[in-house]
């Protein structure tokens, strides 16, 4: 057989193509993916970051704008702090601020009050390790599976599946040009509104900051509402008071 296929080196070249194609690991094009955000010795450089923008969130009950602040720190510390105008909607001014500590998660929220974060969310934000959650994802006790190419508007894409220890199933796309992503999605269960919702987010525009690549413009959408947040300002390593990942005292 072989040395039929040897008779026409063009056919024969293709099948070969074929098969290195096909041999790739979930495990290669992970490190690809993370060597085109920057590469390993890069992130280890990342403690901390905070990132500043604006927030653009279109829902049922019309167009709404306001700032967003997000501070990370490793292991998966997060805060999120978001104010909007809802002056359009006869709400006023809103602020809701999210808080995980690597433990706990705590909600302050001027619209639907105060409260712990349970559930799917609570182990959504133990699973978003920092500064990449695919750079230690066998330790965290995840596994990764490869389930082939998909088209993403005109890109072919790479997808693979992480299956967390606890939590919600995350399906990725990975550009298979670039290695860049190009969109996560994963359904979690929301106990404000009584059912599972399903979160589409897409990051793009990514530009150096300290060596790796941060993504500059985030869509999220979801059948509830579709959020836009343009980053203006990212910020590694700089000093953080770490009570701001705590539920604040005599909450």
């Amino acid at each position: 057989m072989l040395k039929t296929l040897m008779r026409f080196p063009a056919l024969f070249l293709f099948l070969s193509l074929v098969q290195v194609a096909s041999a790739q690991t979930a495990d290669e094009i992970i490190e690809k993916h993370l060597e085109a955000l920057g590469g390993r010795a890069a992130f280890a450089k990342i403690e901390s970051r905070t990132m500043k923008g604006t927030i653009s969130a279109t829902t049922p009950a019309g167009d709404l704008s306001g700032t967003i602040e997000v501070t990370n720190q490793r292991p998966n510390k997060t805060r999120t702090l978001i104010q909007m105008d809802l002056s359009a909607v006869g709400l006023g001014k809103m602020v809701q601020e999210q808080r995980f500590d690597g433990t706990a998660g705590y909600a302050m929220d001027t619209l639907q009050g105060n409260r712990d974060v349970t559930g799917d969310q609570l182990e959504a934000l133990k699973n978003t390790t920092f500064p990449n959650p695919l750079l230690n994802y066998k330790e965290a006790g995840a596994t990764i599976e490869l389930a082939g190419k998909e088209k993403v508007g005109d890109r072919d894409a790479y997808v693979i599946i992480g299956k967390p220890k606890t939590g919600p199933v995350v399906r990725q796309y990975i550009d298979a040009q670039s290695y860049l992503p190009i969109k996560q999605v994963v359904k979690i269960n929301v106990p404000q509104i009584g059912g599972e919702v399903e979160q589409t987010t897409e990051p793009s525009d990514f530009r150096d900051v300290d060596g790796v690549k941060v993504p500059f413009r985030v869509k999220t959408s979801s059948a509830l509402q579709t959020i836009v947040v343009t980053v203006s300002q990212v910020e590694h390593n700089k000093s953080v008071d770490q009570s701001l990942f705590s539920k604040p005292a005599g909450k």
